[in-house]
Order: C-alpha cells, then structure tokens, then sequence
C-alpha cells in the first residue's frame, strides 16, 4: 500500500494487518485527523455468545476508541429476525424475539471488556437496531428507501451471485437483509454522525449499499473499511477447533480451554496473530514471530497469556498457564482443567467412558468417541484407552480421573461434593 496515513488509527490498523479494504483510505484518513469519527460495527444475535471468529473486529473497535474515536456496537434486535445470507448454503433458522434479547444480553458482557461505554466523546454506546427497524411501516418504506435500490446491482453481489449459482433457495426475507443494513447505516448517520462502517470483507456488498443509500437520501459523505476474512496457515477457518466453536463467554468455554486453544496456534500464525489479538508492539510481534524450533512455544505462551488477559482476566490467564504447566511439564492434574461433576448416584451406577467424553467436550457424540478411542488418540490418567465399553464406577473416581483427547486437550471427572 502506497499511502502513507497521517491519523493514529489508520497507521496502527494498516501497521499491524487489519485492513482488507476501504472505500476512500484518505478522505476518511483526513476525516479521522479532522476530529472524533463515531464507527460502527454490527452483530447479528444469532448465538448466545460472540466467539473468536468475531474477536478480530472487536480488536478493531479497541483501536479506534484508542486512538480516540468512537466506536458503536450495533446489536442486530431487527436483522436478527431476517438473518444475514451472505455466504451461506441455507436460511438461517428464525428466532424469537426472547431468544434475540437474552443473546444480546449475553453478548453485552463480551463488549464491555474491550471497550469503555459511557457518555465521554469517545466513550462506546451500544444500539439495537430494533429501536428504528420493528416499527417500520412497508409501504413508506418501499417508497421512501427501497426505491434507491436496483435488484439489478443486488443480484451482482457476489454473497447473493454465488448462492444463486449453486440454485440454492434464497428467500425474500433474506434478500431484504441488505436493505435494512444500509439502512441502519443512514440511521446511525443521522442519530448519531456516524461516519464510518466496519466489518468483515464478506460485508463490502452490504457496506457499500449503506454508503450508496446515506449519499442518495442526505447528500452525505461516509466511509467502509473492511477486515480481511482470516484462514490459519493450515487453511482452517479462524475460531474453529475439533470440539466446535471458540466461544467468547466463560460460560459456555472454560478460560482454560480458550487460553489453550491460543497456545496451540500453529508455528506459522504466532506473529500475525500477536499483532491483530493483543496491543504488543510490532517489533516484540516480529521478533517472537520469528523464533524458530522449540523457541517459538514462548511466542505461544505470550499470545496465550495476552489473549486471554484481555478476554477473562489476567488472573484467569494465570491460572490457566499454571495449568497448562502442570498437565504438560509435571504430569498433574492442573485444578483449572474443564470438569464432569457426577452426582453420587450417577457415580454408584457406573457411567460409560464414551458418555464421559461426549460430556468434557472432548468429542463431539458418542460415534466420535468411540473413533477416538479406536485410533488410540484418548487416554486416561495419562494411560492408553482401548476399551470402548469400559464402564467408570464411584471407585474409579477416588481421585479426579483426567481425560485427554489428542495431545492436548484435557478434561477432570469428579464426583461432586
């Protein structure tokens, strides 16, 4: 990239590796140099959790209110009963507006750890675009928003072209969704001066209809800037593991589980990923980045720690490497592991081993499981397990009994006090 940005947050963002794409890099630059830039970035409550997938665009927002900006978290109440299209195979399934709020509800606590909410100019403020969007009345919608959209340019959207393409069924509630998200971006122009929209590259076809839709209606100048959709090295999607989603919640994955899942980044990610998920400099970034051989599990470490120091504590984060200490260099246990806490009587009865590891999170089902375990990759206690059938009685239970799946994910069985 050739421009040289004069404002904080454009240099550190296109620094450090944020920046896929934007729709006017020094207009927006001067803009940012001009004064307090309100942003948004929206998130559709789809799940009860935000999840590592979301946690480049959260990094973003961090560095924007940093650098002295406002950043605005827009919470999908309304286009969550729509459910965005873009790159999917289906329709997402339609949930009720009780599961819509406690999701946000959840996921509100996620944001207030990376971000300073208040009333100060570039203090964060979180909206639910059902405020301007359930009571919409159609006809004067149609009239006085959707007449400045041509399905002509809808249809050449590459996230609607390619479902089109593959003849997979895309409904007209679905196609409705860029509409409403363009509209919320002239909503938050109006409301509250915000200039700039953020988001994954998969949403440059939804951001630039925003844009296309603010300029039409109030002859108004705003920006989008779009992040890159990040694979890992090996080509796995960012936030993915064997035993499903990276959630942001502690409630739904262990501190421990998500500082490991950080410290088992492949070699090749450690710098890149130091530089998008924690504020190290570029140059610490670089140089851990670099290290070769059994050095490199230091850059882990760091990442680790970093990561979830931010996400959980950095008390969690402590705890979690002792933990990690423990089960891998001193054969322990480690008291921060996942745990199945059996009641008394599901102890006295006996539970099957494979129920055991569907249960910790090890293994996705019961057939999952028994694979496992037929391809030597479970043990117990650190010993081999090549019994499928193998019942688990109170007995066995006199001490916590560890389960591990592969080399390095771990779980406790207890029975409860």
């Amino acid at each position: 990239m050739t421009y040289k940005p004069k404002s904080d947050f454009l240099r550190i963002i296109i620094e450090r590796g944020f920046l896929a794409d934007c729709t006017d890099l020094q207009s927006l630059d001067d803009a940012l140099m001009s004064g307090t830039v309100p942003a948004y970035i929206g998130y559709d409550a789809t799940a009860q959790s935000l999840h590592v997938g979301h946690l480049l665009n959260i990094m973003l927002l961090r560095w924007l209110q940093k650098t002295g900006h406002k950043p605005i978290t827009l919470m999908g109440g309304g286009t969550t009963k729509v459910g965005d299209p873009s790159f999917r195979s289906d329709e997402r399934p339609l949930l009720s507006a009780d599961a819509i709020d406690r999701n946000i509800a959840s996921m509100k606590q996620v944001f207030a750890k990376y971000l300073a909410y208040g009333d100060g100019a570039s203090d964060a403020i979180m909206l639910n675009n059902a405020e301007w969007l359930d009571g919409l009345n159609y006809l004067d919608f149609l009239r006085d928003i959707g007449r400045h959209f041509s399905v002509n340019r809808m249809l050449s959207f590459e996230s609607v072209k390619s479902r089109i393409d593959r003849e997979q069924s895309l409904s007209f509630l679905e196609f409705n969704y860029m509409i409403l998200q363009a509209y919320d971006f002239l909503e938050l122009y109006r409301r509250q001066g915000c200039l700039l929209q953020m988001g994954g590259s998969d949403q440059w076809g939804n951001i630039v209809n925003g844009i296309d839709l603010t300029r039409r209606v109030v002859d108004a100048q705003i920006f989008g800037l779009t992040t890159p959709l990040l694979t890992t090295s090996d080509g796995r999607k960012m936030g993915k593991s064997q035993g499903g989603a990276i959630w942001l919640n502690a409630e739904l994955l262990s501190p421990y589980e998500f500082w490991q899942f950080w410290r088992n980044t492949t070699d090749a990610d450690v710098g890149r990923f130091l530089k998008l998920y924690t504020e190290l400099p570029v140059e610490d970034c670089d140089r851990l980045g670099a290290l070769q051989g059994s050095e490199i599990n230091e850059g882990k470490i760091v990442l680790a720690n970093a990561v979830t120091t931010l996400c959980h504590g950095a008390d969690a984060a402590r705890a979690a490497e002792d933990t990690a200490r423990s089960v891998f260099e001193q054969g322990g246990t480690g008291d921060d592991l996942p745990r199945v806490d059996l009641t008394r009587s599901e102890a006295d009865e006996g539970v099957s081993i494979v129920q055991l590891f569907v249960r910790a999170g090890l293994a996705k089902s019961g057939k999952d499981a028994k694979r496992l375990i037929s391809e030597g990759g479970a043990r117990v206690n650190d010993e081999p397990l090549g019994d499928a059938s193998r019942i688990v009685s109170a007995a066995d239970l006199a001490t916590p009994m560890k389960l591990t799946a592969g080399r390095k994910r771990h779980a406790l069985v207890s029975i409860e006090e």
